[in-house]
């Protein structure tokens, strides 16, 4: 019963991490990425679509993507996707090819987005926390059953701590690469 209640909440722990590289990829840090479109839902034929399905995505220098719709009457839809997406840049169209520029970062934009990161950094520990919160919870249910021993309970409280603490440290370490990603000029 335990084991179960700590590997649940290791699953859950590392799926918030996940969520927060997630995040973490979509933002522009200056460099192009695909990354940075996968978000972007764009209508085809009635429904909605990732822009990745509907177009060849490639990164063709560090500060540029290229987008090459797979039909011809895409463009348009595609354009307008980008234009109200929250990326913030105007896509330029040659044809059938849509080009989108990133221009350098400011200084104070960069600061901003670093607040950006520390912030999701901070609600996947939020989220980590709440998570070892309805775990102990779990534990202490068991010990007023009488189906685990006290020393048991706090054998688990503990370890479950570590867990907590483990992932903690995981999400210190990925919003850190990412804001010397963003403060990297």
């Amino acid at each position: 019963m335990i084991n179960d209640i700590k590997n649940d909440a290791e699953t859950r722990m590392g799926k918030s991490v996940e969520s927060l590289r997630h995040e973490l990829q979509r933002l522009r840090t200056g460099r192009a990425s695909v990354a940075l479109v996968e978000g972007i839902k764009v209508p085809y034929y009635g429904a909605e679509m990732p822009l990745t399905q509907v177009a060849g995505v490639a990164v063709t220098d560090g500060r540029s993507l290229t987008i090459t719709p797979w039909e011809k009457e895409m463009v348009a839809p595609i354009e307008k996707a980008i234009m109200a997406s929250d990326i913030g840049i105007t896509p330029n169209t040659a044809g059938m090819v849509i080009r989108l520029n990133l221009p350098p970062l400011t200084e104070e934009r960069r600061k901003e987005l670093a607040k950006h990161v520390a912030g999701e950094g901070e609600n996947a520990k939020i989220a980590i926390r709440n998570i070892r919160r309805d775990a102990l919870h779990q534990v202490k249910e068991l010990e007023k059953a009488k189906e685990i021993s006290e020393d048991d309970e706090r054998r688990a409280e503990e370890e479950i701590q570590r867990l907590t603490d483990r992932f903690v440290k995981e999400v210190d370490a990925v919003a850190q690469a990412k804001e010397e990603e963003l403060m990297a000029v």
